[in-house]
């Protein structure tokens, strides 16, 4: 047996990049997710007032609530990731540097949140998991805009196929359905000729 081939395939040559394509959904998916959880999490606490003279009144705030766009961020990186199965080709590769500007913002704003001054911050562990959510989602996409263009596609069964045009052939000889009807109301078999 080969290298090029794996066991219990009967020979069959596995389709090049299938893999690849794996490793690039799964970054892209798993970074996206990872940084959109992280952003719900309570990245700083602040003093809302005073109830009392010497009762402070403090209240988390979640990166989501500091950074406002980086659910979003997270939200298209996970489509994207979906994306990239449905796309081939030049489409693919664009999609691949678009999830590589998309991660590293993520990126960027993660390590911000690190480095930035968005109150007495709580945990340095939300805005680190985002920053590396970011990068795995900045891999995943630069691994499809180089390389993507040489995966598999989806097949032809999820395209759309053309309507067939009226006349033509059908399992009752060539009648529309009109007139298959009106013979079932005559009492005659449309599909005995």
């Amino acid at each position: 047996m080969s290298a090029s081939e794996e066991p219990g395939t009967g020979g069959a040559r596995p389709v090049p990049g299938r893999r690849e394509l794996a490793y690039a959904v799964l970054l892209c998916l798993a970074g996206a997710g990872l940084a959109l959880w992280a952003v719900t999490r309570v990245w700083a606490v602040g003093v809302v007032g005073r109830s009392e003279p010497l009762l402070l009144v403090e209240e988390g705030r979640t990166g989501g609530q500091l950074l406002p766009w980086l659910p979003a961020l997270a939200l298209v990186g996970l489509a994207g990731g979906g994306a990239v199965l449905a796309t081939r080709g030049r489409l693919r590769r664009v999609l691949g540097g678009l999830l590589t500007l998309l991660g590293l913002s993520l990126a960027a704003f993660g390590g911000y949140g690190l480095v930035g001054d968005l109150g007495d911050p709580v945990a340095w562990l939300w805005p680190a998991l985002t920053l590396l959510g970011g990068i795995l989602v900045a891999a995943g996409g630069s691994l499809t805009m180089l390389r993507g263009h040489r995966w598999p596609a989806m097949g032809a069964r999820y395209e759309r196929r053309p309507s067939r045009p009226a006349g033509t052939g059908g399992p009752i000889g060539g009648a529309g359905t009109v007139e298959a009807w009106e013979a079932l109301d005559r009492g005659e078999d449309p599909t005995i000729r």
